[in-house]
């Protein structure tokens, strides 16, 4: 199993920029990718972005195209989001999870981080 840890939430102002840090560790060979994924109160959690290991493909959220931009560095298994121009909806915990190899399926996550835009 690949085991993930998130880091780099915090409280920021309407405008301002962030980057979460998600590291993997354990079967990372199993791992096609990192998804982001963020959950709001009292709403249902969203996909945010992903990124493929082995080509660096990346796909995005129309709500976020244009103002969070996800990376990968593969020799330290970790992947990034960069937020910026951040809005108070952008308010959430963020997870990544790691999708298996070969499929669409995201089979563990991480503890998530809180991230808090304000007005």
């Amino acid at each position: 199993q690949v085991q993930l840890v998130e880091s780099g939430g915090g409280l920021v102002q309407t405008g301002g920029s962030l980057t979460l840090s998600c590291a993997a560790s354990g079967r990372t060979f199993s791992s096609g990718g990192i998804g982001w994924f963020r959950q709001a109160p009292g709403k249902e959690r969203e996909f945010v972005a992903a990124i493929s290991w082995s080509v660096g493909r990346t796909d995005y959220a129309d709500s976020v195209k244009g103002r969070f931009t996800i990376s990968r560095d593969n020799a330290k298994n970790t992947v990034y989001l960069q937020l910026n121009s951040l809005k108070p909806e952008d308010t959430a915990v963020y997870y990544c999870a790691n999708r298996v190899r070969g499929t669409w399926d995201y089979d563990s996550w991480g503890q998530g981080t809180q991230v808090t835009v304000s007005s």
